[in-house]
């Protein structure tokens, strides 16, 4: 389910009939949605960040990965101010709450780092904050990928391009 405001109260629902239905006791609950934590859950009834950045801006860096084995899609963007701290971060993403859950918090962490400190940003890290299970550990996964893509694509475009070299 793609990650946006408009889909809030369908998340909402969808997550009090799978995690809090009076009818449907924890035991009787299917498995993965036992294994959610409620900061997983926290993450993906509010996910924070949502949207897009300018993409052609060039403070602006966008990381898209996915997953072909679950089918996941992340997109993460940075946008960084002239100091090269980040500013604004900003995700969409197609795929389980784990990976909702990842991005929103990715872009938590990313704000008002700078370029090398969100480096330094590990899967594990994520994963452990957010209690994930061992078979969604790939979420979080993806949202070290989407980060290390989002500064990559920054970082090429702050290199001046080969025209603007010659005309000087």
């Amino acid at each position: 389910m793609m990650a946006a405001s408009g889909a809030g109260r369908l998340r909402r629902a969808a997550s009090a009939l799978l995690l809090r239905s009076p009818r449907l006791p924890a035991r009787e609950l299917s498995a993965p949605a036992r294994l959610y934590h409620k900061k997983v859950v926290d993450h993906y009834e509010n996910p924070r960040n949502v949207g897009s950045l300018d993409k052609t801006s060039k403070n602006v860096g966008t990381g898209l990965v996915g997953a072909p084995a679950c089918g996941d899609v992340m997109k993460l963007q940075i946008q960084v101010d002239e100091k090269g701290k980040i500013v604004d971060a900003r995700f969409k993403t197609f795929g389980c709450g784990s990976a909702i859950a990842s991005s929103s918090l990715a872009t938590e962490w990313v704000k008002g780092k700078t370029v090398e400190e969100a480096l330094t940003i590990k899967n594990t890290d994520i994963a452990k904050e957010l209690c994930l299970p061992p078979v969604k550990l790939h979420c979080s996964m993806l949202a070290e990928d989407a980060i290390k893509a989002a500064l990559a694509d920054y970082k090429l475009k702050q290199e001046p391009k080969k025209e603007d070299t010659e005309k000087q």
